[in-house]
């Protein structure tokens, strides 16, 4: 007869990328988790295999909750250049970016999956920015000055406005 779980793979995921992001890829252990999630350490191994399937894991699971707050951010902004701010605040409020990204460099696959997150998200801004080849390119322009500004308000600089930048590109734009 298998055990039942205690705690959700779920949970374990996200305690996983708390401990990644705050404190780095090599404090993340079986060891570590372990404290963290009150389970044992051959417990994880059993149900992990490997350390590294079990951080993958982890980062799998924060792309997929990335995706879903994306999407939901999507289907709920207005066609309008506030909705895409919107949508960037509420996607930004969901999860350390930065991190997340900065730990999936190493997987191919992971890298894959950013690549389809980026692409999806700036046609959405894209979307609300006008559509066609002009409102694809502000998206991308978007994406870009708020993915700086992410990285660059972690390093302590809170000096750029994504507002004000969305509103020097709207100025730019020929109508």
């Amino acid at each position: 007869m298998t055990r039942r779980k205690l705690v959700p793979d779920k949970d374990i995921y996200g305690m996983i990328l708390s401990h990644l992001f705050t404190n780095g890829d090599k404090a993340v252990s079986f060891a570590s988790v372990s404290v963290i999630s009150g389970l044992a350490p051959p417990t994880l191994v059993q149900r992990f295999g490997s350390r590294d399937a079990m951080v993958k894991l982890a980062l799998t699971a924060g792309w997929d909750d990335l995706d879903a707050v994306t999407q939901a951010a999507s289907d709920d902004a207005f066609l309008s250049a506030k909705g895409a701010q919107a949508m960037l605040k509420e996607v930004t409020a969901s999860m350390d970016i930065p991190a997340l990204l900065a730990a999936s460099l190493r997987d191919k696959d992971l890298i894959g999956r950013a690549s389809a997150w980026r692409a999806r998200l700036e046609s959405a801004l894209g979307n609300r920015l006008g559509g066609g080849p002009k409102g694809r390119e502000a998206g991308a322009l978007m994406f870009a000055a708020w993915q700086g500004r992410l990285l660059w308000d972690t390093a302590g600089g809170k000096s750029f406005r994504l507002g004000e930048a969305l509103r020097k590109m709207a100025d730019q734009r020929p109508m």
